[in-house]
């Protein structure tokens, strides 16, 4: 497959000097984001093995919050247990911030106020539904977490594939081009100094048969 030249190139040492600068500075720019790409599937798989870990937990605390209100709705009655759930809740409060992962921002969630005690009288209710809430509480906090590593991965993934994608750019499109405009502009110019040697030796040939 012959080597792919630049468009527009002209064979001359300055263009010669400039391209192979531009050359320099692209094996500079593969380097840095080779080295990025590294790091940011490091953090990612880092975060994949702390979400496995986090929704395992969540789902554990979720099966155990919903085994308790199933037990509450069988002893007190689903309409009765809907009506407790009905009485005044308390809102949590989240407090979005964001950091930086090599250099793409991924979200810090945090779980500022959760309702404490029980949003309902105990008179008429039974300890499995205080159970339920109290480890549904307790999930949503896994919950939160879970969110924010699951943003956190979809951001950090979006950005390996843009460096990915760059990082192939300069290896297969930019840097052979480059390379292949260099190695043209070196063979046109060593052409034009063997023309100028035959030349100049052709010259003197004919001058010293003119003497």
């Amino acid at each position: 497959m012959p080597a792919q030249v630049m468009e527009g190139v002209k064979p001359t040492r300055m263009h010669l000097l400039q391209v192979r600068k531009r050359k320099n500075l692209a094996v500079k720019g593969h380097k840095l984001l080779s080295e990025k790409r590294d790091a940011l599937v490091s953090h990612f798989f880092e975060i994949i093995s702390q979400r496995k870990e986090k929704r395992e937990k969540m789902e554990q605390q979720l099966h155990r919050a919903f085994q308790a209100f199933i037990q509450a709705e069988m002893i007190m009655g689903e309409q009765q247990v809907r009506d407790v759930a009905g009485y005044g809740q308390k809102p949590c409060e989240l407090e979005i911030d964001s950091t930086s992962i090599m250099g793409v921002r991924v979200p810090k969630i945090d779980l500022k106020t959760v309702p404490t005690g029980l949003p309902y009288t105990m008179i008429g209710t039974v300890g499995k539904l205080d159970e339920a809430v109290k480890y549904f509480r307790e999930a949503l906090k896994t919950i939160v977490s879970v969110a924010e590593i699951e943003t956190s991965v979809e951001q950090l993934g979006k950005e390996i594939e843009k460096t990915k994608r760059r990082v192939n750019a300069l290896e297969h499109i930019f840097l052979p081009k480059l390379e292949g405009t260099i190695i043209y502009i070196e063979r046109q110019l060593e052409e034009r100094e063997r023309e100028d040697f035959f030349r100049r030796k052709r010259m003197k040939a004919l001058m010293e048969e003119h003497a």
